[in-house]
């Protein structure tokens, strides 16, 4: 069965100037990838999980703050990544200084096969960007909730 994740794609700013927050993986895979390679912060739902509930934890885990209250999230669906992978997310207003983000961190074994193991973080960077640039940014299976977050901003 394919792996679910779930997110939170926070927004800020008015109707003529939306931004997005993304998040840059960490790690050596990712270091050199930019546009094509950010996310919202999501992470796996777990048996039994709420997905609303994992995505203010993943939240929390890959930026070191809490998201704000989750009651007012605006369901976006889900999209299917190129691996395979199912993501459910849900928009929040909010704001987030980027300057503070402190990412949980994992271990990996690193260089491969070297029997020697590195820590890294789980995002590397966050940043706000624009709608435009955001779908550049994105994983092009997350691209969807972008296009989604500007219907559901203008119908309002």
């Amino acid at each position: 069965m394919p792996k679910r994740s779930a997110g939170l794609l926070m927004h800020r700013g008015d109707a003529e100037a939306i931004e997005v927050l993304l998040v840059h993986p960490g790690g050596p895979y990712w270091a050199r990838r930019d546009d094509g390679a950010w996310s919202i912060p999501k992470g796996e739902i777990e048996s039994g999980d709420d997905p609303l509930a994992t995505a203010a934890r993943e939240f929390r885990e890959e930026l070191g703050t809490d998201p704000p209250d989750t009651g007012s999230a605006v369901a976006l669906g889900e999209t299917r990544q190129a691996g395979g992978k199912t993501v459910l997310a849900w928009a929040l207003a909010g704001d987030v200084d980027v300057a503070r983000v402190r990412s949980s961190m994992f271990t990996m074994e690193w260089p491969p096969r070297s029997g020697r193991t590195a820590e890294f973080p789980e995002v590397d960077r966050a940043d706000w960007f624009s709608l435009e640039a955001a779908r550049v940014k994105l994983l092009s299976g997350q691209v969807p909730f972008v296009d989604r977050l500007a219907a559901i901003l203008r119908s309002s």
